[in-house]
């Protein structure tokens, strides 16, 4: 389905907020930077689309959810009560999202890329992970993660120790410290690149859009299509945006 862009509208799209690491104070000031930035789109927003990672960590207990990120929940609840269609990617940090966000916010949950059509361009939208040849390792662990053996397994911790052990792993990681240097590594060794070029391949896009690799990307491929990573707001506050003719990647 063809879906027309109304006069002044765009379609927004963010990705790994990693909201929760290193620490509190900082993650509550990359919280509110989001929130400002959403403030400024609401007027111009048709359809937003969150490509994965927005919580460095993310568990739906029965009858329990991580505590905090209030602000960016409440603003997620003004855009879609106002009609607009929030799209969420789950990524590699909060695959265990279920139903509560779908529920209580009303958006749109996403485990797979998507192809979506918006005046007459082809996109290819997904969070990233586990695309493409290689990182078999994660494969692997994705598919147990996955599993609704582990995510019962899980479950059954107090969410204390639950998340408390996951939070540990995660300020242990490079995404919390912050201390490694997203590099380039050339279209022959980026696997979502290889991705990319696979899939058109199959079917023609104008955009393959994806979060997760942490780095804002603007490859063209074949001349016609462009590979974008969307970036992150450790690092770079990026997003891309489509005006109903031409993507743009921006970093504020």
């Amino acid at each position: 389905m063809n879906i027309q862009l109304q006069p002044g509208k765009k379609i927004y799209f963010a990705s790994d907020f990693h909201l929760g690491v290193p620490d509190y104070a900082s993650s509550l000031e990359r919280e509110r930077r989001v929130i400002a930035w959403m403030d400024s789109i609401f007027p111009t927003t048709q359809e937003l689309y969150l490509l994965g990672d927005v919580f460095d960590f993310w568990f739906e207990y029965k009858t329990v959810v991580p505590r905090g990120y209030v602000r960016l929940l409440a603003k997620i609840a003004q855009f879609t009560d106002a009609g607009i269609p929030v799209h969420y990617f789950t990524g590699n940090h909060d695959m265990w999202t279920f139903d509560y966000l779908e529920k209580e916010l009303q958006v749109k949950i996403y485990r797979e890329p998507i192809s979506k059509t918006y005046n007459g361009k082809q996109f290819y939208i997904g969070h990233g992970d586990g695309l493409g040849p290689g990182d078999h390792g994660y494969k692997f662990i994705k598919k147990v993660f996955a599993s609704s053996v582990c995510q019962w397994l899980f479950a059954r911790l107090h969410p204390n120790l639950g998340i408390g052990i996951a939070n540990y792993f995660s300020r242990k990681s490079r995404i919390a410290t912050g201390t490694t240097d997203e590099k380039f590594l050339g279209e022959e060794r980026e696997w979502l690149v290889i991705h990319s070029k696979e899939m058109l391949q199959q079917q023609h896009y104008d955009y393959l859009i994806f979060g997760h690799r942490h780095l804002p990307l603007d490859i063209p491929i074949n001349g016609t299509s462009r590979y974008i990573n969307i970036g992150d707001w450790i690092r770079y506050d990026s997003y891309g945006e489509f005006d109903g003719r031409e993507f743009t990647l921006v970093r504020k």
